[in-house]
């Protein structure tokens, strides 16, 4: 059964370009190493007239947006031989100063997701 990594993440709208940058070396890496897709979506059409919006849900400011991206493998054991490659990797480690990070580490939601309709 198909397993996913999700994300949802704040990033300042000033930043997205370094964020963008960032994902795609991330994207690169963990493709390399087994995934089988890695997506990256940015907020678009966040004001919903129902439910929780993102907006609300985040606390974002208007000088931010949300990021929602996933990370798809073959099951759970196969993600965790995947980042256990990754989280090894080099070029993660030389991407992701904790100092500088372009989205907002505190904010950042994530979990492993068993899909159930594909």
């Amino acid at each position: 059964m198909r397993y996913v990594d999700g994300f949802l993440l704040v990033v300042p709208k000033k930043k997205l370009p370094a964020y963008v940058k960032l994902a795609k070396k991330a994207a690169k890496v963990w493709r390399e190493h087994g995934a089988l897709d890695y997506r990256e979506c940015t907020g678009d059409d966040l004001a919903v007239p129902f439910g929780l919006p993102y907006p609300k849900l985040l606390k974002l400011k208007p000088t931010e947006t949300a990021v929602f991206s996933w990370i798809e493998y073959k099951s759970r054991a196969h993600r965790d031989r995947v980042n256990k490659k990754v989280m090894a990797d080099p070029r993660l480690k030389e991407m992701c100063d904790p100092k500088d990070m372009p989205f907002d580490t505190k904010r950042m939601s994530m979990g492993g997701f068993k899909v159930v309709v594909k």
